[in-house]
């Protein structure tokens, strides 16, 4: 795993992501030669490849694919999924591309270029993709790893790496400690920590975790100190856990962890450039949707009785209160004899118009007032209310912790996961706000809003 821009990426998807790159940009080249076989080539290819063109013609193949999840490792997919993703994408790539040219006609390459660089981007990327797909299977794209600890952290580990759909790492075994509970099966442990550096030889191991329940007296320091210096990676199970799944493990992890842990920090460089962004964008979003948001106020109101807005109080940055705006999506006063209570699957309270607006997440609009006047951010944990945050607080360790950054429209945890209705949601959801806080940058919110785009578009995870 390559920690960029403070984001877990695995080696494999920037190899992805760089190939993609590469591939589009070889369709250019590859168009200009086949469209002048003569003449002063040089020349052409300066004028032809300026870095506006280029981006122009790249950005939309990019955002096609990550729109697509081609950009997410869930295990190996089928050629026929794989292919008709690529082909949509492709669909999706030609009328964006269209409409740019038309707007900025000056970025367009010529008829005969665009045309067979396009056939040859479709082409590359298909066969550029398979082949990924394909030399996935080979050992050599996956690293072995070991897992110190036989206990039920350990085995949870284990079982992550062996049935996760991140296929990265290849599970070689466990090394038994003494004093360690044995949750593992007898037939993985590979020997006991006296024997660890014959073991990472034999197995050829590129990575240990380690995952102990008592460290007193067992742990093996200067071994690890020496696997360490010959190249073998070494990292808790915390770290491990954050590497793989994008989230933290916060039932098993110190408060010392914390405190020691790279990250946790907003610098006044990155608040400053996201605040600007985050009223550049809510104030041209206020604008831009006024005519289709005033469509959805008469529709919210020719649906139902009730008011177009719910105002309801939330808990924000450092527990300071305030007033949160939405489009109203289910029957008014409905917790008048239920008070305060999760949202359901098929929430019987909500209204037609309600579910369409929670599914494309348009109900959420309104909160870019919110965010103009500072209380909110585009990107951050969603604020929840006061009521379930004493409840969550009592049976979750480090809630408050989502509190210290300004919450968002949307955030890490809406596009990973579903629309949280218990406390076990709340948990897997405040592993991955307490992620994002650790690991916070322009890059990952970024990251976030592409994805956004997607969840809307494809209408995951709403209620």
């Amino acid at each position: 795993m390559l920690r960029l821009f403070r984001h877990y990426i695995s080696l494999r998807l920037l190899a992805l992501f760089i190939g993609d790159i590469t591939v589009i940009i070889l369709s250019v080249v590859t168009a200009i030669r086949v469209r002048f076989l003569t003449g002063n080539l040089e020349s052409i290819m300066i004028h032809e490849m300026s870095l506006t063109k280029m981006i122009v013609f790249v950005s939309p193949f990019i955002c096609s694919l990550f729109l697509m999840d081609l950009y997410r490792l869930n295990g190996k997919r089928g050629r026929k999924e794989l292919f008709t993703r690529i082909l949509f994408s492709l669909f999706l790539t030609l009328p964006v591309l269209a409409t740019m040219y038309y707007f900025l006609p000056y970025v367009m390459f010529g008829r005969g270029i665009f045309l067979l660089s396009f056939i040859s981007a479709a082409i590359g990327l298909t066969l550029w993709r398979f082949f990924m797909e394909y030399f996935s299977e080979f050992p050599v794209a996956i690293k072995k790893v070991l897992i110190l600890g036989t206990g039920p952290l350990a085995k949870s580990l284990g079982d992550l790496v062996t049935n996760g759909t991140l296929k990265v790492y290849n599970l070689s075994g466990f090394i038994y400690c003494a004093n360690e509970p044995l949750f593992v099966p007898l037939s993985q442990v590979l020997g006991r920590v006296d024997n660890l550096t014959r073991i990472v030889e034999r197995e050829d191991v590129k990575k240990i975790v380690v995952s102990l329940n008592e460290r007193r007296g067992v742990f093996p320091l200067q071994t690890l100190l020496d696997c360490k210096l010959r190249g073998i990676e070494v990292v808790d199970a915390p770290t491990f856990y954050e590497q793989l799944t994008g989230k933290l493990l916060i039932e098993e992890t110190k408060p010392s962890w914390f405190i020691f842990s790279d990250g946790f920090k907003e610098s006044v460089f990155y608040k400053s450039v996201k605040r600007v962004f985050d009223i550049i964008f809510s104030f041209s979003g206020l604008i831009i949707l006024s005519p289709i948001l005033l469509i959805v106020a008469t529709i919210i109101k020719l649906d139902s009785k009730g008011p177009i807005f719910l105002k309801q109080e939330r808990v924000g940055e450092n527990e300071k209160k305030f007033i949160v705006y939405k489009f109203r999506t289910m029957v008014n006063n409905a917790e008048k004899d239920t008070g305060p209570v999760w949202a359901q699957c098929k929430d019987k309270r909500v209204t037609r118009i309600g579910k369409i607006l929670r599914k494309t997440r348009f109900d959420e609009i309104p909160q870019m007032i919110n965010v103009l006047k500072g209380e909110m951010s585009f990107v951050g944990p969603r604020p929840e209310r006061e009521f379930f945050i004493n409840e969550l607080k009592k049976q979750i360790p480090y809630y408050s912790n989502r509190h210290s950054v300004k919450p968002g429209i949307t955030g890490w945890a809406q596009v990973r996961y579903a629309y949280g209705s218990s406390v076990e949601d709340a948990i897997e959801k405040l592993r991955y706000e307490l992620y994002y806080i650790k690991n916070m940058s322009l890059f990952l919110d970024i990251l976030i809003v592409i994805e956004t785009i997607r969840v809307i578009l494809f209408g995951k995870g709403a209620r």
